[in-house]
């Protein structure tokens, strides 16, 4: 199975506090990692080193096979191929839907755009936002903001979607039309690398789960493993209380 990120021994310090420490995973192609664990943990920290929204303090991020760290490295071509779906959807109040999903094609893959427009649609069309193209982000809900998002990360054309908790920020009733769409992308064998709480979500849609617990990935494994028979006392507590697992 193809690596297509590499993580090793990453660390992470803002000031004299440790927020990361000796951090290692491989994503494989189609795969969907789900981060799980409480706040403060490292999670969305270690999101943001995998787009170097954040620099680590050591270790190695790879993609293909060559550092990201490397200071030759495009980034914005880097980050069109690693697109990152925010909590608070990060969508262009000035523009309307489409030109929110147009812009960043034509501006870092140097679409045209007629050839923009197509991709958007199409990706609109996806995950079910194609009847608002004219509209802007605040004549929105929150769910169709971050389908938006969604689907303007799409038409980028990346080969992972990293999702920073997406749904934190919609209340309940839009949770569900987030997740759904975030399942039909797993089902086509999209990789993602999914920051959440929605356990249901990581239960049913992850091929791998880590759970971080002060800065280190304190268990891995298949979800059923972690849910039904995790090893680590600090993970027996964390779904006890999130999912009132009982304690062994």
């Amino acid at each position: 199975m193809t690596a297509v990120l590499q993580v090793s021994h990453l660390s992470k310090k803002f000031g004299d506090r440790e927020v990361l420490k000796d951090i290692s995973f491989d994503v494989q192609a189609g795969k969907v990692i789900c981060l799980i664990g409480a706040s403060g943990s490292g999670k969305s920290t270690l999101l943001r080193c995998l787009n170097l929204l954040e620099k680590p303090t050591t270790g190695e991020i790879s993609y293909q096979g060559k550092s990201i760290l490397d200071e030759r490295m495009d980034l914005y071509q880097y980050r069109s191929k690693v697109g990152m779906v925010f909590q608070q959807f990060n969508l262009f109040n000035n523009m309307d839907v489409l030109q929110n999903c147009m812009i960043g094609q034509m501006n870092v893959l140097k679409r045209d755009k007629k050839e923009a427009e197509e991709r958007a649609l199409h990706f609109l069309r996806e995950v079910g936002m194609d009847p608002f193209i004219h509209a802007r982000p605040q004549q929105l809900s929150g769910g169709q903001k971050q389908r938006v998002a969604i689907a303007r990360a799409l038409a980028m054309e990346s080969d992972i979607l990293l999702f920073d908790e997406p749904t934190s920020a919609l209340d309940p009733e839009t949770v569900g039309e987030v997740l759904r769409v975030m399942k039909l992308l797993a089902d086509k064998g999209l990789t993602m690398v999914v920051v959440t709480h929605e356990m249901q979500f990581a239960k049913e849609v992850a091929d791998h789960i880590i759970f971080m617990d002060e800065g280190v990935i304190a268990e891995e494994g298949p979800p059923e493993k972690i849910f039904n028979n995790p090893e680590n006392e600090r993970t027996k507590e964390f779904l006890h209380r999130v999912l009132s697992v009982p304690l062994s």
